[in-house]
């Protein structure tokens, strides 16, 4: 298979979104408790999707016969690399360089053969009917401000995809956040051998009640008299290092992301919650018409 060529220069509004996941991408997987288990976890869960909705098994059946995917919004490899691991035939593109390399790289450290490339899920570097699955998973695109680029993304990953292809997006649960448009996100905690770091976001609602700026606030150890300790406790960091990065997000409803991808030309979409699918946000899934 080609590898994809990098996609034009992007657009001043997608440079935002751009560097904010350059900004993070050495740093990603402190969001995770275990970012290892989570690869394995959420590419077990989507693998079981695609086996559900298409009828093909990648794990057990070979790399030849699992689904062509693309992740369109990959970042650094945590749903690609997990189904590689369950023997689909990934690509993925991301809008960040930064964590598109970092992708490919953690790909070839777990034997996953990742090609990528950075792109625009606006502007996707592939010819029509390209691929059985499109994945885009943890809250990518609400990124997209406006009805018109949500639309475009949609159309683009339902133009790359079969007749009868599968789409897969997931998002965060924003029909119980507008109950109460919190200001914050419960703190969370991974742990190394330099000591715990602890990841959260502060919101700032726009007057529409729907968008939304974020600061995303990582508090990671500084290193001094904690690396290399490795029977050193994790909370006796002396100091820590603050590392903030911003960007803004639409709070899309599961109605309203339903009317979008109907209008973008699949057909049956529908909503399955965590408890129903393993993954840790509700997924939606629809079918190229």
């Amino acid at each position: 298979m080609p590898e994809p060529e990098p996609a034009p220069e992007l657009p001043t509004v997608a440079s935002t979104v751009a560097r904010f996941y350059d900004e993070l991408a050495a740093d990603y997987h402190l969001i995770y408790a275990d970012w290892g288990a989570g690869i394995s976890r959420q590419g077990r869960a989507l693998n079981a999707l695609i086996q559900t909705e298409l009828g093909i098994d990648g794990a057990s059946a070979g790399a030849s016969t699992g689904a062509s995917v693309l992740d369109c919004s990959c970042g650094i490899g945590t749903q690609a690399i997990g189904l590689g691991l369950q023997g689909h035939r990934v690509t993925g593109t991301d809008i960040s360089v930064s964590a598109v390399r970092r992708a490919v790289g953690e790909a070839t450290l777990r034997g996953v053969r990742l090609p990528a490339a950075a792109a625009d899920m606006r502007r996707l570097p592939f010819p029509d009917g390209r691929f059985d699955v499109v994945v885009s998973a943890d809250n990518a695109l609400p990124h997209l401000l406006t009805a018109e680029d949500v639309r475009t993304a949609l159309t683009e990953m339902r133009r790359v995809l079969r007749a009868g292809g599968l789409l897969i997006l997931s998002a965060r649960p924003y029909d119980e956040i507008l109950r109460t448009r919190p200001t914050s996100t419960p703190p969370q905690v991974s742990s190394s051998p330099q000591g715990r770091s602890i990841t959260f976001q502060l919101w700032d609602w726009h007057e529409d009640g729907e968008r939304y700026d974020l600061e995303h606030f990582q508090l990671v150890p500084d290193g001094e008299g904690v690396e290399g300790a490795e029977d050193a406790e994790p909370a006796q960091a002396e100091s820590w290092q603050v590392r903030v990065r911003r960007t803004t997000s639409w709070a899309l409803t599961q109605r309203q992301l339903t009317s979008f991808v109907a209008e973008s030309g699949f057909i049956g979409p529908r909503w399955m919650p965590p408890e129903n699918t393993g993954f840790f946000q509700p997924i939606l899934t629809a079918r190229a018409g």
